[in-house]
């Protein structure tokens, strides 16, 4: 089987799954829809971070793909219902690199409220400026997070070790770590907070959602940071609050167009502007997270390929089956209507298959079965993938 790993994705990737017997390509970059298409022709894995968009188009013409590894936190990128539609299981690192985003964050509301880069310019430019004017210590201040996932959750904790107080909002029901308060409406941990660092997912309706309005009500000589999504912010209003002096400094590591290859041209209207941290999407960007989330993306694809294990697929049924020595395990995919799994079994009888082990889920319009048997006659396989209800099947 063959795979293909884009966007420089961690070497330990690609040895898992070349010790899993993958015929592994690499490549440095991101591409676009028609490069992209070119490239999955013959290829059933493919692995990429978060340039590298999977479109319905792509989806349609790459006939032989089994799955898909986002080696990264989101999947906005994917059309995961499409690829759910046809089979392809996706999996994502929800986990692996939430502390380097969060220590980004930490690192860069010190070097804002320190004003770290301006004191960098002057020595660089030759002029030396020692003086505490606009410098403040960030104990004792208060830190509104919005979004409180993974990484938020995660920050809160971090950001009150350091002596922050935190407030958060999510629109969700969420538990809050430590001493964290929590807000009943993004107004209240505006009005409330000195520092706000967005940790929204890249759900399609959070895009622009926090613009000229929510600016105007932070509070006067406020922080902002934005490591989440670059469509979700409108960086138009934050030059212009920026250059008002209402915004005190930002930190931006997203953006909403962004270069596909490292050295190729970059613009944005943040550019230029004092106390203000830009950043190349590099929030997740360390040795550390990168080995470990390639380690885990790159596992979850062998398990799927190997054994149909889908446990944190992003788009399928979760389901994972105890291996037994020898036999064969049917992996069966197919639409979620009543009676699927009679009929699995009742195809199997007919071809006097006994079963020796099996699970079944189930998530929205999409099935999954499991099925361990001793022996599968060929006749049994083609009954299996011509029934209507069929997605993708596998032999194991």
């Amino acid at each position: 089987m063959k795979a293909l790993l884009l966007e420089s994705i961690h070497p330990f990737a690609e040895s898992i799954l070349r010790e899993a017997g993958f015929e592994v390509e690499t490549r440095t970059g991101a591409l676009d829809e028609s490069e992209l298409i070119d490239a999955l022709q013959g290829v059933d894995l493919v692995g990429i971070r978060s340039k590298t968009e999977i479109t319905s188009g792509v989806l349609e013409k790459a006939s032989g793909l089994t799955a898909i590894g986002a080696f990264c936190i989101g999947t906005n990128q994917i059309a995961l219902e499409d690829a759910a539609s046809r089979g392809i299981a996706t999996f994502n690192a929800p986990f692996s690199n939430t502390r380097s985003v969060v220590e980004l964050a930490v690192a860069e509301i010190i070097a804002m409220a320190r004003r770290l880069t301006e004191k960098d310019s002057s020595l660089h430019d030759g002029v030396w400026d020692k003086n505490s004017k606009g410098s403040h210590e960030i104990r004792g201040r208060k830190l509104g997070i919005v979004g409180y996932g993974n990484i938020g959750s995660q920050l809160s904790v971090v950001a009150e070790m350091l002596g922050l107080q935190v407030f958060f909002y999510d629109t969700d029901d969420k538990l809050a770590m430590g001493n964290a308060h929590r807000c009943d409406s993004l107004e209240e941990l505006l009005e409330t907070a000195e520092v706000i660092t967005l940790h929204v997912d890249g759900r399609s309706g959070n895009a622009g959602f926090f613009g000229a309005e929510q600016f105007a009500k932070m509070r006067e000589r406020s922080l902002f940071l934005n490591l989440s999504r670059g469509f979700v912010v409108d960086y138009d209003a934050l030059r212009e609050n920026l250059l008002s002096g209402h915004i005190a400094g930002a930190a931006v590591d997203v953006f909403p167009t962004e270069p596909k290859k490292r050295g190729e041209a970059f613009e944005s209207p943040l550019q230029g502007i004092p106390n203000v941290i830009l950043t190349p999407h590099i929030g997740g960007s360390t040795e550390e997270a990168q080995e470990d989330i390639g380690r885990f993306v790159a596992s979850k694809l062998r398990d799927y390929i190997s054994r149909g294990t889908t446990t944190l697929s992003v788009n399928l049924p979760s389901l994972s089956m105890e291996e037994r020595p020898g036999g064969r395990r049917i992996t069966h995919l197919h639409r979620n209507t009543p009676g699927v799994l009679a009929k699995v079994n009742s195809i199997l009888a007919e071809h006097g298959v006994n079963i020796e082990g099996q699970l079944l889920n189930t998530r929205g319009e999409n099935g999954y079965v499991v099925t361990d048997v001793a022996q599968l006659p060929d006749a049994a396989v083609a009954d299996l993938k011509a029934m209507p209800e069929t997605t993708q099947l596998r032999v194991i």
